[in-house]
């Protein structure tokens, strides 16, 4: 399993030509079913009177099918949503969902030309799409003496971890967010941030 992906980081859009027929491609992102499809209804209303409104998802990690979905909306069926799912499935992004607002220009294009420029606004949106690293991470509790905090706070910041909330009372706790690939890593590093002292668990806390 990887410890981190890409995720879009904005939405992006492109709008292709092909035989007249307009293709205007947004992608975004979606971690559910509920979110991919919110995001074709707001595709809708930003691009009304399109002929279809085509889609496909993929709420998971990259090159996952455990979470996916996709629509030929009218069109031939395998000519739209199969070839954006399979575009997405293969860019290396995860977390996606793309929508291709289709004005037809009243030319047909065929089985093989819809599936080619459903593909290609699919693919060409994914490069314009700004993307993130998604960083796996897990929730664990440090409690350390007040003295010990400072180090700590550069222990953690080396290690990618987030600080999610600071606890003051006789010690000082904090609930931390560490990359999973730096669990092992957190326990050392605090250890010689406190002098052995700091105390590391799982959970909130």
């Amino acid at each position: 399993m990887p410890q981190g992906y890409l995720v879009p980081a904005a939405t992006a859009e492109v709008e292709d030509v092909v035989r007249r027929s307009r293709f205007i491609t947004r992608a975004g992102r979606a971690t559910c079913r509920e979110e991919a499809l919110r995001f074709v209804g707001e595709t809708r209303d930003l691009l009304p009177g399109a002929t279809h409104y085509c889609w496909a998802y993929n709420a998971g990690p990259p090159g996952s099918t455990a979470h996916v979905g996709m629509s030929d909306a009218g069109e031939p069926r395998g000519t739209a949503g199969m070839p954006m799912l399979t575009t997405l499935l293969h860019s290396g992004v995860g977390e996606v969902v793309v929508v291709c607002a289709r004005y037809f220009g009243g030319v047909k294009l065929g089985t093989g030309g819809l599936a080619r420029a459903y593909a290609g606004g699919a693919n060409n949106v994914l490069r314009a799409c700004p993307t993130t690293e998604r960083i796996e991470r897990i929730r664990m509790v440090v409690t350390m003496d007040y003295e010990d905090s400072g180090r700590v706070d550069r222990a953690l910041d080396a290690l990618g971890a987030i600080v999610a909330d600071r606890n003051f009372g006789a010690d000082v706790r904090y609930g931390i967010l560490v990359p999973v690939n730096r669990k092992a890593d957190l326990y050392s590093a605090i250890a010689k941030a406190t002098g052995g002292r700091g105390r590391l668990g799982d959970g909130a806390g």
